[in-house]
């Protein structure tokens, strides 16, 4: 792509996300919402395959229809209350929009767009999917968060978190796998939301961290398949063996990054008095958890001396500070995370 091409996409993905975050009234959030959308499809269109393609179809009607949901619940709730602000939304109201954020952030039933989207792109816009793109509707539904029906964010959560966990178990794509753990991590996010928004938020950071360090080192081995990733070994041992970390943090094990707001979102909901919905959220993870230790079996049973130098694959490895400050990030907060809860 044309530099100064790319360079004005990203900078409308910039401005969208900011008007988005800054605005206090429905219409300027969903012109920063439409920015955003906008922007993206070019950057997943850059490569023109025809898997490409598709995927930017999906994306952009999946993510149309949600707007135009958006747009249609503010105007008839501006019709009813008078008022355009966020924060003020009357009851039949709020429910649509919470369901139209939740349809753009691609969380279970919404989800299926997200994984097909995802596997169609190159890995860094799907950097950008996972990561980016989900700050702005996030900031909105936190916004919202005091009106949104419990019941509905109970069952979308345990919903995602299943769907993330099933999703996941027999995939051999790469980005796929990282779709599924985007659905699975949003649904810890929605669960604990009506309860405690601040946790969501941290949650929400940490999330954003451990997927674009995943990203990064997908993007220096160039690995979009499970088979491909397992031999990265000989070119790039430290790595991989980093990489091996990261899956482990977004599994939530201890004491890596991934295990603090798994570790606060149960402790919540136990202060809550629900332990059963506490006892189902950890039982329904170890879905996640599977498909996480069974990719970090494949890369340890690939270890030297079981694959020979011949069958490595022949890939410019791509290192770079950014991949080791965020792979950093996502291995070593786990300690620092009481002063970060302190600051949000």
């Amino acid at each position: 792509m044309n530099p100064t091409a790319l360079m004005i996409m990203l900078l409308s993905l910039a401005i969208g996300t900011t008007m988005t975050l800054m605005s206090h009234h429905w219409l300027l959030a969903w012109i920063g919402l439409e920015i955003n959308t906008l922007a993206i499809i070019p950057l997943m269109t850059k490569t023109p395959h025809p898997r490409a393609i598709e995927a930017a179809t999906k994306y952009f009607l999946t993510q149309a229809s949600a707007s135009a949901l958006i747009l249609f619940s503010a105007t008839m709730n501006a019709w009813k209350t008078g008022e355009w602000s966020i924060t003020l939304l009357s009851d039949p109201y709020t429910i649509t929009l919470s369901m139209a954020l939740m349809m753009k952030l691609g969380l279970a039933p919404l989800h299926f767009w997200l994984p097909e989207v995802i596997q169609g792109i190159p890995l860094s816009t799907g950097l950008i999917l996972s990561t980016w793109q989900k700050i702005a509707p996030m900031t909105l539904l936190l916004q919202i968060s005091h009106l949104t029906d419990l019941k509905l964010l109970i069952t979308m959560g345990l919903t995602s978190i299943l769907m993330g966990g099933w999703g996941g178990i027999n995939q051999t794509q790469l980005r796929k796998v990282m779709a599924f753990s985007s659905i699975g991590h949003l649904g810890w996010m929605v669960l604990i939301l009506k309860f405690n928004p601040q946790l969501t938020l941290f949650n929400f950071l940490l999330y954003l961290t451990m997927t674009a360090a995943m990203f990064f080192s997908l993007m220096s081995i160039s690995s979009t398949k499970i088979s491909e990733i397992s031999s990265s070994w000989p070119k790039s041992p430290i790595l991989v063996t980093t990489m091996m970390l990261v899956l482990l943090s977004l599994a939530g094990l201890p004491p890596l990054t991934g295990f603090s707001p798994k570790l606060l979102i149960i402790l919540e909901l136990a202060k809550q008095n629900t332990l059963l919905l506490a006892s189902v959220t950890m039982l329904a993870s170890l879905l996640a958890l599977f498909f996480y230790l069974r990719l970090t079996y494949v890369m340890i049973l690939t270890l030297p001396p079981h694959i020979p130098p011949s069958s490595t694959h022949w890939r410019t490895t791509k290192n770079s500070p950014l991949t080791a400050a965020m792979t950093t990030l996502a291995l070593l907060i786990f300690p620092l995370s009481p002063t970060f809860l302190l600051i949000i």
